[in-house]
């Protein structure tokens, strides 16, 4: 039975809320002063993304959307106010990655929002009846029929018992039915999900479970079947998809500093070698091995840029896990240009060593990096307050007992509790002050899914260091 968290009282964070508004307003009018009167280099109206995220704590869905609206008109009240004549420049390209951030930042919020009250209305759903169990004989007539299937099915014993199982519950079956009964009557048991039908009509899908019954003479008598529901765990698994997919996002939002950066290197470097083709063609003799060469970098800085946005677009997509041979280093290596940005910020160095000719492990490539990115965003965050000795950041890679493949993420911060390390990875449990606390555990939910392992240790030298094994795929890598 799965049992919802209990929520700890905190009598400071009524206090505290009553402030973020003002906090919130009072950012807003700095972000903006900056921006219409200050002249400066960088998308600072990006960080309106905070004031959008910060509105999750005192608005409503609409008021989210209205804070997002004033955010954006700020936005473009302080380009009009500090470029009045200028339209195309690297100002206006600064503005429109402003105006991508804070869409970015409310969909995220508005996603916050309903994901919490879709989780709360979908927990009701993980506690699960016992299950359905059955006899029937070789005819498949019902012999036996207990509480629980009475329950699942609504159809009183009296009723059920003589009827032909198949024909009462509507039985769909992954694979024809002479070749199930084929291997029940040859290994003595099968199992499989089946999908039934109750008798108000609606369907049911069970994790079905046959087993062979035989009298004292080993004659062939029936079979016993039981049956559990796994409708909450189908449930379960798409809020568990949907809050992935929101926590990807939201990973996103924190990162739109990066991301901008990242999206507008390419578009400066496209501007300048556009710039330099006109200037040489110009000339009354145009040396055209040289916009040639312009034209060439113009289209790789192209490609660059769109290679990023696929990146990005590819992080945020919200689509079926897929279970595949997947490259761990290639997956990490992805992940790198996107926090290079904090890295620098936080004076942080990365030391990458990473084992060469790893097999392919199982696991969904964008779920793969969502666990990378937030293990090392959590790490370079962590090693904020550290001042008496050098930030580092160290991932290494390797095989490991011949069919599990290792990934360690170390960081030279202040570590953990070790009071609060069985917790780490609970659903709800944070140490920030303004964490959900879901992070980790998505992380923990994405690595068990193929069967891996994730686990946190302290260094010896202070600071934590998370690892985790993921299984070997059978097949090599495309």
């Amino acid at each position: 039975m799965v049992r919802e968290c209990e929520r700890h009282a905190q009598p400071w964070l009524p206090v505290l809320r009553r402030f973020i508004p003002i906090v919130a307003l009072a950012f807003a009018a700095a972000i903006f002063v900056i921006d219409a009167f200050v002249e400066v280099h960088i998308a600072i109206a990006v960080l309106y993304a905070a004031v959008v995220l910060m509105s999750i704590t005192f608005s409503d869905r609409r008021g989210v959307l209205a804070v997002s609206a004033a955010c954006m008109g700020l936005t473009v009240l302080a380009f009009a106010l500090q470029h009045p004549t200028e339209l195309v420049t690297n100002a206006s390209a600064r503005a429109v990655v402003s105006l991508v951030a804070i869409a970015i930042a409310t969909f995220v919020s508005v996603w916050i929002q309903s994901s919490t009250e879709a989780i709360r209305s979908q927990a009701k759903l993980l506690d699960l009846t016992h299950d359905a169990i059955f006899v029937r004989d070789l005819k498949s007539c019902i012999t036996y029929w207990n509480r629980a299937a009475e329950d699942l099915y609504g159809w009183p014993a009296a009723l059920a018992l003589g009827k032909n199982s198949h024909e009462l519950l509507q039985t769909h079956f992954p694979i024809a039915y002479d070749e199930i009964t084929a291997q029940l009557l040859r290994n003595g048991y099968w199992e499989g999900d089946l999908i039934h039908t109750r008798r108000d009509g609606s369907k049911v899908s069970v994790s079905s479970r046959w087993s062979l019954q035989r009298d004292r003479r080993g004659e062939r008598r029936g079979a016993l079947e039981t049956n559990t529901d796994i409708e909450a765990r189908i449930t379960l698994a798409k809020a568990q998809a949907e809050l992935a997919h929101v926590s990807r996002v939201s990973t996103l939002g924190q990162l739109a500093a990066s991301i901008a950066h990242e999206v507008n290197q390419p578009l400066a470097a496209i501007v300048m070698s556009g710039e330099a083709c006109l200037r040489w063609l110009d000339l009354d003799a145009p040396p055209l091995d040289r916009v040639k060469r312009g034209i060439e970098r113009t289209i790789g800085d192209g490609r660059r840029a769109s290679e990023i946005l696929q990146r990005l677009k590819a992080l945020s997509r919200k689509g079926q896990v897929r279970n595949e041979p997947v490259s761990i280093n290639e997956v990490i290596e992805d992940c790198v240009p996107l926090i290079h940005i904090e890295l620098s910020r936080q004076d942080v160095s990365l030391e990458l060593d990473m084992a060469k000719a790893l097999p392919a492990v199982i696991g969904d490539r964008i779920q793969l990096q969502q666990v990378a990115i937030n293990l090392m965003l959590n790490a370079v965050q962590a090693m904020a307050s550290v001042t008496d000795r050098p930030r580092k950041l160290a991932i290494r890679t390797r095989l490991e007992d011949d069919d599990q493949v290792l990934v360690a993420i170390q960081d030279s911060g202040p570590g953990f509790d070790p009071a609060t390390e069985a917790d780490l990875f609970n659903a709800f449990f944070t140490t920030k002050p303004d964490g959900m606390g879901m992070g980790l555990s998505i992380v923990n939910s994405i690595i068990q899914a193929p069967r891996g392992r994730l686990w946190a240790s302290r260094n010896d030298q202070g600071g934590p260091t998370f690892q985790f094994t993921l299984p070997q795929h059978p097949e090599p890598l495309p």
